[in-house]
C-alpha cells in the first residue's frame, strides 16, 4: 500500500469520534521524521507505548517526554493533539508499522503543515564511530556576518555517538536537543509541538563547527561555533530596564472577558507581584509558566500575585482571549490573565513605555510590596539548560521569599 503526499492532503480537518484507546500501531521504537523540504529531514525520536488499554505516541527530546493521546478519528485518519500547544499530528497507519501524515501548527496559520513519516524500527542501526567530541561550551553565531546575527551559548554532552544539550540565547533556549554524531557529521533536533528545530553540522576540528539551522519549513540559516569554555551571555536581569530609576510601573489592558484592568490596583497593593509578558505559542513561556504555577501555589497565601499578559498569533481579541483561556484551563492556573494583543515585541514595548524595550517573550517584572520594580528578567532558560535552570529557580525563590519578608 503506497500512500502519496497528494492523498494525505485530502485528509479532512473535522473529526468527531474520540479515539484514545487502540491506535493500530505496534509498540516499540520508530524511525520518524518531518520532511522540511525536498532534501532535509528532521529526525523525531518517537516510540509507541501501551498503557493499560490506551496506545500512546511519545515524542522524546532527551529528558523531555511528550505523550500524545486522547485523539479523534474520522475514517482512516487519526488526529492526536499536542498537550501544550495549538498543533496536532494528523495521519493514517498501514500494517500497524507505518505512519503517513502531517504535523499541523495552527499558531502559524491553518495551512501550516509539514509531512510526517514513521516506520517501526525496533533495532537501532549500527553507527560509524564519532570523529571527535562535542562535549562542552560552544560560542555560537547564527547568520554570521549579517545584520541578523544572533549569538548563543551551546552546551552539549556526548556519550559515544549520542548527543544531548541546548543552545542558550538572550531570549531563551533551544529546548531539549538530542541527536547523534558519526564521523565528523552530527545533528541535534527537538520537536515539541510548537517548534521543530534541526541543527545539521560538521566538526571541522576539535575547536570549530560549521552547520545549518532549520526552524520548521519557514526559516533556515547557517551557523558557526567555536569551543569556548569561558563564553557567557549577558546577564538576563540587565537587558530590559526602566528608562528612569524608580519609575512607577503601571498599565491598562483588557481581561480575557473583555473588562478593563488597571495596574496598580487595590487587590495588588501591598503584595509582591510578578508581571509576565508571554505568549501561549512560546515554549520558553510555557516552561516559565510551569515554574510560576509552582511559585503561586507555594507563595500566594503569603502575598504573591502573578499577572500573565498574553500576546497571541490570532488576529482578533476574541481568538486571542480564547487561546489564553485554553492555557489557563489546560494547566489549571489561578493567575490573573490579561490580553496584550498580537504577538509583537513592538506592541509590548509600546504598552510598557517605562521600559527601554521588550526584546523577548517571555519578559518578567518583579515588583515589591512597596510597589517598586525590583527585577526585570529577559527570556527564560528552562529545564533543558540543566544547571542554569536550577540556579535560576534557586535565585528566584530566594528573591520572592526576601520580598515577602521571610
Amino acid at each position: 500500500m503506497k500512500i502519496s503526499i497528494s492523498s494525505l492532503l485530502l485528509m479532512g480537518l473535522s473529526a468527531t469520534t474520540v479515539y484514545s484507546q487502540k491506535i493500530p500501531l505496534l509498540p516499540g521504537s520508530y524511525s520518524a521524521y518531518l520532511q522540511l523540504n525536498e532534501t532535509t529531514q528532521l529526525p523525531v525520536h518517537l516510540t509507541v507505548e501501551k498503557k493499560q488499554k490506551r496506545t500512546l505516541l511519545v515524542v522524546n527530546n532527551a529528558e523531555e517526554r511528550i505523550e500524545l493521546t486522547n485523539g479523534i478519528k474520522k475514517g482512516d485518519t487519526i488526529v492526536l493533539p499536542f498537550p501544550s500547544f495549538d498543533s496536532e499530528l494528523r495521519f493514517i497507519t498501514h500494517k500497524k508499522k507505518e505512519i503517513r501524515g502531517f504535523w499541523f501548527n495552527y499558531n502559524k496559520g491553518v495551512n501550516y503543515k509539514i509531512p510526517f513519516f514513521a516506520n517501526f524500527n525496533p533495532k537501532a542501526r549500527k553507527k560509524e564511530a564519532p570523529g571527535g567530541n562535542l562535549s562542552g561550551k560552544w560560542e555560537t553565531h547564527f547568520s554570521p556576518e549579517t545584520n541578523d546575527e544572533e549569538s548563543a551559548l551551546g552546551i552539549i554532552s556526548q556519550d559515544h555517538n549520542h548527543l544531548t544539550g541546548t543552545f542558550r540565547t538572550e531570549t531563551g533556549d533551544y529546548r531539549f536537543l538530542e541527536g547523534f554524531i558519526e564521523g565528523s557529521k552530527f545533528y541535534l533536533s527537538a520537536f515539541d509541538g510548537s517548534h521543530a528545530f534541526l541543527l545539521n553540522g560538521s566538526l571541522k576540528d576539535q575547536q570549530h563547527v560549521q552547520g545549518y539551522f532549520y526552524s520548521g519549513k519557514h526559516y533556515s540559516t547557517d551557523f558557526v561555533a567555536n569551543y569556548n569554555p569561558d563564553f557567557e551571555l549577558r546577564d538576563p536581569d540587565s537587558i530590559t530596564v526602566l528608562k528612569k530609576e524608580n519609575t512607577p510601573f503601571s498599565f491598562n489592558l483588557k481581561t480575557v472577558n473583555g473588562g478593563d484592568y488597571s495596574f496598580p490596583n487595590a487587590e495588588t497593593r501591598g503584595k509582591v507581584v510578578i508581571i509576565q509578558i508571554m505568549g501561549t505559542w512560546c515554549p520558553n513561556c510555557m516552561d516559565e509558566t510551569n515554574y510560576y504555577k509552582e511559585l503561586y501555589e507555594k507563595y500566594h497565601s503569603k502575598g504573591l500575585e502573578i499577572i500573565s499578559i498574553g500576546y497571541e498569533t490570532a488576529d482578533t481579541f476574541e481568538d486571542q482571549a480564547k487561546k489564553i483561556l485554553t492555557l489557563k484551563e489546560r494547566k489549571n492556573l489561578d493567575f490573573t490573565f490579561l490580553v496584550g494583543g498580537k504577538a509583537s515585541k513592538g506592541i509590548a514595548s509600546e504598552q510598557f513605555k517605562m521600559l527601554n524595550e521588550v526584546i523577548s517573550f517571555p519578559t518578567s517584572i518583579y515588583i515589591g510590596r512597596d510597589g517598586e520594580v525590583k527585577r526585570i528578567h529577559t527570556g527564560f532558560n528552562g529545564p533543558g539548560t540543566g544547571e542554569v535552570y536550577i540556579e535560576y529557580v534557586q535565585k528566584t525563590n530566594a528573591l520572592i521569599e526576601s520580598l515577602l519578608g521571610y
